[in-house]
């Protein structure tokens, strides 16, 4: 069971079916949401400005956001600004697969999964194995 989870997305409704399911499987004590790339940098801003060692260990993140989406809050969180943060794990979760999206997002080494929406508790079986 993780202690932290960071879901990132702008659809209310995905969200809270997201709290669902995962607060359903016990797959984690606490989720945290931001509905965009920016929002989530904001808060790991802010952790870094408290100086906490209680962050995500995992995050769900939506591809396509206003203001930020997710290619770019990625950019951003592989930066030497976000080092500190890279033994978090991303899971992308999106409603199309784009063969093209596949294999851009092997370019970031955090990133562990490409899925489709919704989140499952299939799917956080698979990757509490996964992640074991």
């Amino acid at each position: 069971m993780f202690n932290q989870i960071l879901c990132i997305d702008d659809d209310p409704i995905t969200l809270m079916l997201c709290k669902k399911v995962i607060t359903k499987s016990n797959f984690c004590n606490e989720i945290i949401t931001s509905q965009n790339g920016e929002e989530a940098l904001h808060y790991f801003n802010t952790i870094k400005t408290l100086n906490t060692k209680n962050h995500p260990q995992l995050i769900f993140l939506d591809l396509n956001m206003p203001i930020m989406g997710g290619w770019e809050f990625l950019d951003h969180f592989n930066s030497a600004e976000y080092s500190e943060f890279n033994s978090i794990k991303v899971v992308i979760l999106s409603s199309t697969i784009d063969p093209e999206d596949l294999e851009k997002a092997n370019n970031y080494p955090m990133v562990i999964d490409f899925l489709s929406k919704p989140i499952t508790k299939t799917m956080l079986e698979y990757l509490r194995n996964k992640l074991e």
